[in-house]
């Protein structure tokens, strides 16, 4: 799961990007308004912390432009604006959820994974496709009732490919998504290709009712069997 923060004090930008790398994300962030929208207007992320009030602008305008562009991130508003008119405007643009400051990064945790289960899962803890099975929270997956052991980024690869399942990812999205927002420098994607070959390995090894399906020099696509 990636997540961007967008906020501009030093000190709790890097609380927030410690904190939630701790737990497994991919964290990118954002420091003032310009590079916030730059950013929501190229990438995907799967969560977006939000600070409202940021140098060069407001945070409830890029809410608005998230909108107008019709993105699907899960949006967490955190302020230390904790007025009722910041809270409901923040809502009515579209904001899944408001976190005044200061916060225990517990609370913060939490209501990350609810917006992540609402907006990816269904509100669901578990993610099942077929006889595969999967617990994002704690990076577990069975075939069946048999564990099957991935490492961090054939993980993520997975994981994102049953978001969007029976869907074609580009093969410059999947990276961005697993490897991080400035991957798109890179010369080529081979890098890809050995964490999807394990994986596929793995999956069929462990007798699993999904496969991942490679659309020659586009990307790939996991159907059910």
């Amino acid at each position: 799961m990636k997540i961007l923060v967008i906020e501009d004090e030093a000190q709790m930008l890097e609380t927030l990007v410690q904190s939630l790398q701790q737990e497994k994300y991919l964290v990118e962030t954002a420091t003032d308004y310009e590079s916030a929208l730059e950013k929501v207007g190229v990438y995907a992320y799967d969560c977006i912390l939000l600070d409202i009030t940021l140098p060069g602008g407001s945070g409830l305008a890029i809410l608005e432009e998230l909108k107008k562009q019709q993105k699907t991130e899960g949006v967490i508003i955190v302020s230390a604006k904790d007025s009722v008119q910041d809270r409901i405007a923040g809502l009515e643009l579209g904001a899944d959820d408001y976190l005044s400051k200061p916060f225990h990064m517990a609370e913060l945790h939490a209501r990350v994974k609810s917006v992540l289960r609402r907006r990816k899962f269904d509100g669901q803890p578990l993610v099942q496709l077929h006889n595969l099975t999967i617990d994002p929270e704690k990076h577990q997956v069975w075939v069946q009732e048999e564990a099957v052991v991935l490492n961090r980024k054939e993980f993520d690869i997975l994981l994102y490919l049953v978001s969007n399942k029976d869907r074609l990812v580009s093969k410059t999205a999947l990276a961005e998504h697993v490897w991080g927002d400035y991957i798109d420098q890179a010369d080529n994607y081979e890098f890809i290709y050995s964490q999807i070959k394990n994986l596929r390995k793995k999956l069929k090894d462990h007798g699993a009712g999904v496969e991942i399906q490679a659309i020659y020099g586009i990307g790939y696509k996991l159907v059910t069997l």
